[in-house]
């Protein structure tokens, strides 16, 4: 019975562990944002995958690109590409704590690239950005580098 107990807690922390976002950016599989192109959600306005072909490593994050120019746009200004709050949820950074993100969520407010968890919390976020994005911006010094 100690053996099995053993086991479960172990595997707990492992599971725990590997779902764990130690980032300050939000990655998937050794991908910023997905692999989608966060410059194409500023310059094309729609979500825009990545390739291979074209990546950066930034922030200890790889980030896919859909060709050279985006690449070098951000590589030049990285700050002003990249999604706020490292692409965690936005409603979630303001509510205190990462959160991940699904890429069809995404918002340029201000020239600034936001995400939210899901479709259902980004209706939530849309009926106050501007405070959420007061209280996030505070929040996410504190936050950033917590797993």
């Amino acid at each position: 019975m100690k053996k099995i107990v053993f086991v479960s807690l172990i595997l707990m922390f492992s599971l725990t562990a590997a779902f764990a976002q130690k980032s300050e950016i939000f990655e998937k599989d050794g991908t910023a944002i997905r692999g989608y192109d966060v410059v194409a959600f500023h310059t094309n306005a729609r979500a825009t995958k990545g390739s291979e072909k074209f990546i950066y490593h930034w922030k200890d994050t790889n980030w896919l690109f859909t060709n050279q120019e985006n690449l070098d746009m951000f590589k030049k200004e990285p700050e002003k590409y990249a999604p706020q709050y490292g692409g965690y949820c936005a409603y979630g950074t303001a509510d205190g704590h990462k959160a991940p993100t699904e890429t069809d969520t995404w918002t340029v407010k201000d020239k600034k690239l936001y995400f939210n968890y899901n479709k259902k919390v980004q209706q939530i976020w849309n009926k106050d950005q501007v405070g959420y994005i007061e209280k996030a911006d505070k929040n996410w010094v504190e936050i950033k580098d917590k797993p």
